[in-house]
Order: structure tokens, then sequence, then C-alpha cells
């Protein structure tokens, strides 16, 4: 989500008088590569560009692929093999041993449906969304439709718009017709509610919008630094009663440093569906918080406890802040992927799943 919203963000500050655009976007992978489907970059026609398709060794083919379609006014799907032990093959040496679909399509500003006036529409979305691309066929490929219930479609698309919407996968398919699609499932931006006001919420907030993550900080206001709103997305007052609003994308974290304040916050959380609740410091201290709980009659349940983490965060042997920062972050996204935060040496078949 953080390219989409880069892109667009950048789409809208052009001068369509003196500039015109194109965007080029990874529609089909085969085999192994740096990114994956649905990787964009968009080019400006005097080579300014911004994204990327690859780890930065097709991007220089890919400008110059983009302005010519921007040119030529007309979209266009250009195959890169990294497989080929070929010195006049683009993408030697990248090591990557894939085949790379990249679709350019040259944007008319006064289109309401080219693409990146459809990604417009995904970037505050809170729920996973289906967009749909033509790459190739009878019509003009390039043009991108967001997919809703009841829109009517060809039955052997509908099936497999709903296998992907079904498994949260992007794929592409080739039909005897002729005509082939990129179906792309866009996830929203990872939520985190962090509760806290201490030195460490810095650099957590910090590498969560790096990340290109939406943070909502909720913490003492009086206290609270000025620069806080400059890092997070939303900050609230403490005092608040209830939480913010959470959903199956949404991951809180506790670290208030401060006992009874986690004590009074963890059934609070507990009533909302967040998958994730991450609570800083020793199992010891969470567990004197079960204790406390079950006294009162308020047992946390064998079924909470799975979506507790504590202590947060992934076995790097983190000590500063940053470090423990970036061991609770990694074991966010870690959650939301379902992976278990292991040494890719250890993992056996591919790095991504569905490759």
């Amino acid at each position: 989500m953080k390219e989409i919203r880069a892109i667009v963000k950048a789409y809208q500050s052009i001068d369509f008088e003196k500039t015109r655009a194109a965007l080029a976007t990874v529609v089909r992978v085969e085999g192994s590569s740096y990114r994956r489907a649905g990787a964009r970059m968009l080019v400006l026609d005097n080579g300014v560009y911004l994204g990327g398709i690859s780890g930065g060794c097709l991007e220089g083919d890919a400008l110059r692929r983009a302005q010519k379609a921007i040119g030529l006014h007309h979209p266009s799907v250009v195959t890169y093999d990294t497989m080929q032990e070929d010195d006049h093959q683009v993408g030697v040496g990248l090591g990557c041993q894939g085949i790379i679909d990249v679709l350019f399509t040259p944007l008319e500003p006064e289109d309401p449906e080219n693409p990146v006036r459809v990604l417009e529409r995904l970037v505050d979305i809170r729920e996973p969304a289906c967009l749909v691309t033509i790459t190739g066929g009878t019509e003009t490929p390039g043009r991108s439709i967001l997919f809703e219930e009841g829109k009517p479609v060809p039955g052997d698309v509908l099936g497999d718009i709903n296998d992907c919407r079904a498994t949260l996968q992007s794929r592409s398919f080739s039909y005897a017709s002729g005509m082939s699609l990129f179906v792309e499932i866009v996830l929203p931006a990872i939520q985190v509610i962090v509760y806290g006001s201490n030195n460490d919420i810095y650099p957590f907030l910090r590498m969560s919008g790096e990340l290109g993550w939406d943070t909502v900080l909720v913490t003492n206001l009086l206290r609270a630094d000025k620069t806080l709103w400059s890092l997070a997305g939303q900050v609230l007052d403490q005092a608040m009663e209830g939480t913010p609003s959470v959903d199956a994308y949404t991951a809180i974290v506790l670290m208030t440093h401060d006992y009874k304040t986690d004590l009074r916050r963890l059934p609070e959380v507990l009533g909302t569906d967040a998958s994730y609740i991450g609570i800083l410091g020793p199992r010891k201290r969470t567990e004197r918080m079960y204790a406390a709980l079950g006294a009162e009659g308020r047992s946390v349940g064998e079924a909470d406890r799975q979506r507790i983490y504590s202590p947060a965060g992934l076995d790097i042997g983190a000590s500063t802040p940053e470090e423990i920062a970036l061991s609770i972050l990694a074991e966010i996204r870690g959650h939301f992927a379902g992976r278990q935060g292991s040494p890719l040496r250890l993992r056996t078949g591919t790095i991504y799943s569905g490759q």
C-alpha cells in the first residue's frame, strides 16, 4: 500500500500541461523475482520515476519502454526473461531466474478510469479489494476495473476472480478467447495502535511510518512532545473511553511501561477483534496480569492468550529502543503474513507464497 499511496500522491502533483506519464505494472511472474506481481513504477516523460518493478536491474529498460508507451499513446506488455544466459538479454546477471511480464500504460489525465485514478480509490481501504486489469486480448490492455459483487463478468472469469478473493492471492489468467487478465488482491495497510508515552515510542513510530503502516498513538497528551503529531497518523488522549477503531488488519501494542495502566487496558483491547496484541515486558509481568484479572472474575481464556504476544517481538537479541521496535514490528509483519519469522535459509520451498 505504501507504493500505491506514493504513486497516487505523485500523480496528483503532475502538471499535465507540461508533463506526460505512464504506469509500469508487474502483471505476471513465473519463477523467482525480486518484486512480485502488483509492483508498480510511475514514469514521467522527462525520465523521472517513482516506485520500482525489480531490485533496480530492469528499471532502466522499463523507463525507455514507458516513454515509448507515452509517445505512442498505446499500452503494451513486455516480457523480461531473466532465466536466459544471454549477454543481450535484459536482466542477465539478475540472479532472479524468472520471467516477468510488465504492462506499460500511458496515463490520460482526462480519463477518470485511468489506472492511477482507479488506484486513488484504494489508498484508504480497510478491507481487501479486487483489482482486475486487462493485459491482452480483444480489448485494449491496460484497463483496470475494481471488482464489486454483482458486477457482470463472464462466467469463467468470475470463477477465477472469486478464487483469488477467497485465497487473498493475486494471479494472472489467460483464456481461450485470447483475453488475459491480472487479478490483483490489494490489502489494506497494516494499522498499529500503540499505547505509550516514553522515548521508545519515537523509533517505533518512525519505523512504522517507513513501512507505510497506519499508526494510532494513545498517550498522555499533557506530556506528549509536539513531534509525535508528525510521526503518528493519529494521536489520541489516553483518558478517552474505549478503544480506537479496530479491524482485521490492526495490531495493538501496550508499551506504557506502567503495570497498572497495561492491566487496565488489557481487558479493553481483548474486547476488540485485534488478532495481534503485543505487551512489552517480561512474561512474568503478563502472567501477573492474568492472575489479577482472574481474581476479579475476568479470566483470560486460551483463545485470548493465543492473541497475546508477550514478551512482544522476535528473539533477535534486541536491547536498544530501536532494536526492540524492529523486533516487534517484524513480529507484527510475520503475524499478518502467516510466517514464523525464522531465517529464510531454513525455509523449504520458495520465499514468496504462490511462487
